[in-house]
């Protein structure tokens, strides 16, 4: 698990912007379970792809798209271990994946950006994929 005070930073580059951190499987639960709406969920990582691409995709994305998910929600992998392990059920069938983003309808998963999709992109790149994804699912 990595300690605290290394990922504190980067939770905060996404709670900053009024994401929701979950940390425990049942909070999970709570905001991903019978969900109404959308719910965009961000599979947060210490690693580099997070930092130069997710992350600020993400936020440019949530920050410049005219249609936006109901609901922004963060696990930490490395950190948040119970909160991921449950999240990373509701992202089935998809392998485990970190960083990644999913974005639910009504509870159901609509969409899934895996590492291998976000590595070796730009955050302009990603942020410019979730505007078209929030565009038809939100």
């Amino acid at each position: 698990m990595y300690p605290e005070e290394l990922v504190a930073p980067m939770r905060s580059d996404l709670t900053t912007i009024g994401f929701k951190e979950l940390k425990t499987a049942e909070e999970v639960d709570a905001e991903l379970k019978d969900q109404k709406g959308t719910t965009l969920l961000v599979i947060n990582s210490v690693c580099g792809c997070a930092a130069g691409a997710a992350r600020p995709g993400v936020k440019w994305a949530v920050q410049n798209s005219d249609k936006k998910p109901d609901h922004l929600t963060t696990v930490f992998a490395g950190a948040d271990i119970e909160a991921v392990a449950k999240a990373r059920q509701y992202t089935l069938p998809y392998p485990p994946s970190s960083p990644a983003i999913a974005l639910f309808k009504d509870g159901e998963l609509v969409h899934f950006v895996e590492r291998h999709h976000i590595e070796g992109r730009n955050a302009q790149m990603i942020g410019e994929h979730l505007t078209q994804v929030f565009d038809e699912f939100c």
